[in-house]
């Protein structure tokens, strides 16, 4: 995505109840999903050391450390002789141990210096460890799985298993009728777990070493309780030639996607095939409660429009025309370039269904500032007069060595230059934020997304590319948008916390916090990154998690570089802050943000019948509620819903939900309504398939049956 991204165009669950005696406690049947309720991990526990490390990759799925007789998931560390853990639940084992011996996993006297790993669910994906690790090789049971090995040797490095929880059990019968639960320590005899047992510990970082050992958990039955339906992606067609639409929309709603931002670049010039495309794709996701926004690149335009105008071309700080990586830059500050942008832009938004706008990345290249002339931009004719005006001399003789006004002779004038265009840049963004409203005239329900990069944490980027946050935040006193801050490619290195420090930064620049996003960059980096290239796994997954903790809206750059196997839990990691304690049949969650838990059945949400729910997660908004089972659904359901949720309730075939939302809002219905009433105020019902379609805004709205 332009200038940052250089070079870079972008069945069951195992463990089923089984049939258990009737001394097994409900409590125990619910934490196996065996009863209507909650079918969720809550709670870890870690004996012995890392409990910083595994927090990270356990809080980053939605669960929090609490004792061992409630935990979910009990993690015994190297050395450990002995652990208890609950029906149902999974354990942990790292490395050697007594316990880990009586499991069967057995060190052998080989030994293998351990510095690429082979994960079998991604055998191509080259995950290489920072620092060496010699570790003994391990013989494992022959029944377990082994999730990743030693490149080369193959050595076992990552295996799971199901078992009785007593490692005696293998002489028993594995028919679940023969198997009974006590609570009593000393009477440990033979419920079940899964096991998953590593062959060294996570690292410092904790990602560092088993990037997919979420994804082995979930196969061994892990169900992180909560999920997230607030997930902004960034979508590129020219990646999806042959995809099917109908095929992609669910796929993207499922792992929490809410919008999907749209290069507009393919689609400038009216084509009957492309334009049939895109409708299509808007129509898809629309279905499934998904919004759509047109994403703009200015002052790329498109491959057409550059070929047409070479008259209109941006210029490097050598004078050539500014095609950088696979944006081709247009002359903005030109009158006619201008205007003839602007009406391409309004006509693109009244061709199609759009539910906001997107203007990305407006300023200007390059990551070297003046240290690459061949990537320095803008240096055309209008920007350089008008420079000319101001200070007195042609910017392009900074940029001349036979010049005394050289920028490495002439460190004030490079500044003065530097200065005017960030002045620029400001100004670019201020003119395009009032083209987007012009075209809200027609089209009220369009919100505004303003991405930029990030110069607080780089305090660089306003040298480097004329980007200056504070200046931009500054517009939100007299427009409606959202600030997309956008991590530059000089700190794609640093690990998941960088995202709170980021935050931090901004605080004190805007009183408007909610207006606030984070867009993080799953690519491939130029540093020096352990273990994998891209992100991917645990790191993806506490990069999602951090970035929700810290603002109120996360984008990924783009959804095709998402690996398919970070697809199931990319929801569970966007949820924010949620936390859960189960007692009996009964839960209490209490949610920083509106979210979905992980529920089975009918549900009783705060004592009455919850409305906005689908068979597998109930939907609710910030702060604390009790989750039950109810003996019956909700006569009429709201299934999916992408706003944010302030209040729900029914009564009989009546829904009301109050909610709030800076764009359109799509509520996917069990039916459809046959009275909408928006404040009061009885209104035609708008569907697309199942989809009621409802306004931007805060509104109260009443649905009843037909």
């Amino acid at each position: 995505m332009g200038c940052l991204r250089q070079g870079i165009h972008t069945g069951p669950r195992p463990g089923g109840s089984g049939r258990w005696r009737t001394s097994v406690t409900i409590a125990a049947l619910l934490s196996l999903g065996a009863l209507p309720g909650v079918g969720a991990s809550w709670s870890y526990h870690v004996t012995g050391e890392n409990r910083a490390v595994w927090e990270g990759v356990l809080g980053s799925l939605g669960l929090t450390e609490g004792p061992t007789d409630r935990a979910s998931v009990v993690i015994a560390g190297p050395g450990t002789r002995d652990a208890r853990v609950p029906p149902g639940g999974i354990l942990i084992l790292e490395g050697e141990s007594p316990l880990a011996s009586s499991y069967g996993f057995h060190p052998t006297p080989n030994r293998v210096m351990v510095r690429g790993v082979e994960d079998l669910r991604a055998p191509e994906l080259a995950i290489v460890w920072e620092e060496a690790a010699d570790v003994p090789v391990f013989e494992v049971p022959k029944e377990a799985q082994v999730f990743a090995r030693e490149r080369w040797l193959h050595a076992p490095l990552m295996a799971g298993l199901r078992r009785g929880h007593d490692p005696e059990d293998r002489k028993h019968s594995e028919d679940p009728q023969d198997r009974k639960y006590s609570k009593d320590p000393q009477d440990r005899t033979h419920s079940d777990v899964a096991v998953l047992w590593i062959a060294a510990p996570l690292g410092a970082r904790g990602y560092e070493r088993f990037p997919y050992l979420p994804q082995a958990l979930a196969e061994l039955g892990l169900d992180p309780p909560f999920r997230s339906r607030n997930l902004w992606a960034f979508f590129d067609s020219s990646y999806r030639l042959r995809a099917d639409v109908d095929y992609l929309a669910p796929k993207w709603r499922a792992a929490g996607i809410a919008a999907l931002q749209v290069a507009v670049w393919h689609y400038w010039e009216p084509d009957p095939a492309s334009d049939e495309y895109l409708r299509r794709l808007i129509e898809a996701c629309h279905r499934n409660a998904i919004l759509v926004y047109a994403w703009f690149e200015l002052p790329h335009v498109s491959e057409k429009f550059w070929a047409e105008h070479p008259d209109w071309r941006e210029k490097t700080a050598l004078l050539q025309d500014a095609q950088l990586d696979w944006r081709k830059l247009i002359n903005l500050e030109r009158p006619e370039a201008f205007q003839a942008v602007s009406t391409g832009m309004r006509d693109l938004i009244e061709r199609f269904d759009w539910d906001g706008v997107n203007l990305a990345e407006l300023y200007f290249e390059s990551l070297e500032g003046a240290d690459n002339p061949a990537r320095f931009t803008p240096m055309n004719d209008d920007v350089r007069a008008a420079f000319r005006r101001s200070a007195g001399f042609d910017p392009a003789d900074l940029f001349d060595e036979a010049s005394a006004r050289y920028w490495q002779k002439n460190a004030e004038g490079l500044t003065r230059f530097l200065d005017f265009r960030a002045g620029l840049a400001h100004d670019e963004q201020a003119r395009w934020i009032m083209e987007v409203e012009r075209a809200r005239e027609s089209k009220q329900q369009l919100d505004l997304v303003l991405t930029h990069v990030d110069d607080r944490f780089d305090s660089s980027m306003r040298e480097k590319i004329g980007a200056d946050a504070s200046r931009a935040l500054r517009l939100l006193e007299d427009h409606d948008f959202t600030f997309l801050i956008e991590d530059p490619a000089t700190v794609w290195n640093l690990g998941p916390k960088r995202y709170a420090e980021i935050a931090a930064r901004y605080q004190p620049l805007t009183a408007r916090q909610d207006k606030l996003a984070i867009d993080i960059n799953v690519v491939e980096r130029y540093q020096d990154v352990y273990p994998t290239k891209q992100q991917t796994g645990a790191e993806l997954f506490e990069l999602a998690h951090e970035g929700a903790m810290a603002f109120p809206r996360v984008a990924l750059y783009f959804e095709s570089s998402i690996a398919k196997v970070d697809w199931p839990l990319l929801a569970a990691s966007a949820a924010a802050g949620g936390r859960g304690e189960q007692d009996g049949a009964k839960v209490t969650v209490r949610l920083r943000r509106a979210a979905g838990v992980r529920w089975n059945g009918p549900a009783l949400v705060d004592g009455s019948p919850w409305p906005v729910a689908s068979s597998e997660v109930i939907w609710l908004p910030a702060g604390t509620h009790t989750i039950e089972p109810a003996s019956k659904a909700a006569p009429a359901r709201v299934l999916d819903f992408n706003g944010e949720l302030i209040s729900a309730s029914c009564a009989g075939e009546e829904i009301q939900l109050a909610y709030r939302a800076s764009a359109r809002v799509l509520a996917v219905l069990d039916r459809t309504p046959g009275k909408l009433e928006i404040d009061g105020v009885k209104t035609e019902p708008i569907m697309q398939g199942n989809t009621l379609v409802l306004p931007r805004g805060q509104h109260l709205v009443t649905l009843a049956a037909p």
